[in-house]
């Protein structure tokens, strides 16, 4: 049989062991992009991913993990938070930082190594698996939303990393609409169906936002005003800038500013724990 406890140790040395963690950054030298994987579980049968289907939430365009993976039995949601390092390096300025960026496009690829890894080693072990974000069934649906002045998207996607995690008891969302762990926002997740039947990570939260404390700091962070009190993230305002600095800093990319130099950016606001 194998474990739950057998799985995370499996995770914690292939975070070690997989490549791409560890980048040389010119003119900035050696810099580790990500610490070790905060992990969550919950059961595929949880009735939240219905509710993903709503149009308000995700949209009908979502998958079920059991739509995924006939044999669902777990979900299973990774955050990987970045370094201090990483984190330090984008607190000041207007643009992503070097190593911000590496982050995004290097550490992003780091992730697909892991979670293709991971997967390998469970069908080794006779588990079935999938990974949505992997999966050439994945795509997402983009979708005019918000009027007048301002014009916004909304992204109806088969499969949000984003809610997977918070279906999996890590974190709520914030204004920026990134999800607040209790290692903080500044990371990035993944997440595979498995066939397995795990204990679920109990949710310790009830609302969709309770560890944000609209504080502002975020708001007044971004380099676009994407973000308000009022209405929280833009979208289209938020994605054209992420565009501009495509263009300016090809290959890479990236911004962050509201993730960066936060309450939120390492932890859980204390006094949202405090609530």
């Amino acid at each position: 049989m194998y474990s739950q406890e057998d799985f995370v140790i499996d995770c914690e040395e292939l975070y070690g062991s997989t490549n791409g963690n560890i980048v040389n950054i010119p003119g900035i030298g050696e810099a580790v992009l990500y610490d070790s994987p905060l992990i969550g579980y919950a059961s595929a049968s949880d009735e939240i991913f219905e509710k993903f289907k709503r149009p308000e939430i995700i949209g009908t365009n979502y998958l079920k993990p059991s739509e995924w993976l006939p044999e669902a039995g777990t979900v299973v949601s990774f955050f990987f938070p970045f370094t201090e390092r990483v984190r330090v390096s984008n607190r000041e300025g207007l643009e992503p930082s070097p190593e911000w960026c590496y982050a995004r496009i290097e550490g992003q690829e780091f992730i697909m190594r892991f979670m293709a890894r991971l997967q390998q080693k469970l069908k080794d072990k006779g588990i079935d698996s999938c990974v949505p974000s992997a999966d050439e069934r994945f795509g997402i649906k983009i979708e005019p939303a918000g009027t007048g002045e301002a014009p916004d998207f909304h992204a109806d996607s088969r499969w949000s990393e984003r809610h997977a995690a918070y279906a999996c008891g890590l974190g709520t969302f914030g204004l920026s609409r990134g999800l607040i762990t209790e290692r903080g926002m500044a990371g990035r997740y993944a997440s595979i169906i498995v066939s397995e039947e795990w204990e679920p990570t109990v949710r310790k939260y009830k609302g969709i936002d309770d560890y944000c404390t609209k504080c502002g700091a975020c708001v007044r962070k971004c380099p676009v005003q994407a973000i308000s009190l009022e209405s929280g993230k833009n979208n289209m305002l938020c994605n054209a800038y992420v565009e501009k600095m495509k263009e300016k800093h090809a290959p890479r990319y990236g911004c962050g500013k509201c993730q960066a130099g936060v309450p939120c950016e390492a932890g859980i606001p204390r006094k949202a724990v405090m609530k």
